[in-house]
């Protein structure tokens, strides 16, 4: 296990801890990639990279970088959700992948700059998920919280403590 892994999950490990077992549909709350951006905060980084489209991985400038985010919002530190994205896989073992990033739009990390750290979750789970490749679309359920990290791929404002994988329908 890697030393940032490491550090994320001793500051999940403060969160409050809200068992899943049991859970009815109200306790968990469905957020968007929106809910996850300080009031107040400008996504202008992020609409320039939506805005670029599909983008090949040798014509980007090393000039490009991820955007900065000014912040990250705590409203839902040690709640359950749910929150729709993309896979970006960092950690593997045999039966499927074990640590990710959760990026809110297809691509993101590997063929364009990663987006503001305030949009992007890693995600842990114990039960390693079968992925079905890169540019895959999922749920992710779990334990949440505001954990700032970096990856050799980007920084990452947010950690998601996957109690529940699922397809995006």
């Amino acid at each position: 296990m890697t030393v940032t892994r490491r550090r994320l999950i001793a500051s999940l490990t403060a969160l409050p801890f809200v068992p899943a077992a049991g859970l009815a549909a109200g306790d968990v709350i469905d957020l968007t990639w929106k809910d996850l951006i300080p009031e107040g905060e400008e996504i202008t980084g992020l609409d320039r990279l939506r805005d670029l489209g599909v983008v090949q991985h040798e014509q980007l400038s090393t000039g490009f970088v991820q955007p900065e985010a000014v912040g990250v919002t705590d409203a839902y530190d040690g709640r359950m959700v749910r929150l729709p994205g993309f896979i970006v896989p960092l950690d593997f073992e045999a039966t499927g992948i074990t640590a990710f990033i959760l990026a809110p739009f297809v691509g993101a990390c590997i063929h364009v700059p990663p987006p503001p750290a305030n949009q992007l979750v890693f995600v842990t789970t114990e039960t390693p998920y079968e992925s079905a490749g890169l540019f895959e679309a999922v749920y992710v359920t779990g334990m949440f919280g505001a954990a700032a990290t970096g990856t050799q791929l980007a920084e990452v404002g947010y950690a998601l403590t996957a109690e529940r994988i699922e397809p995006y329908d």
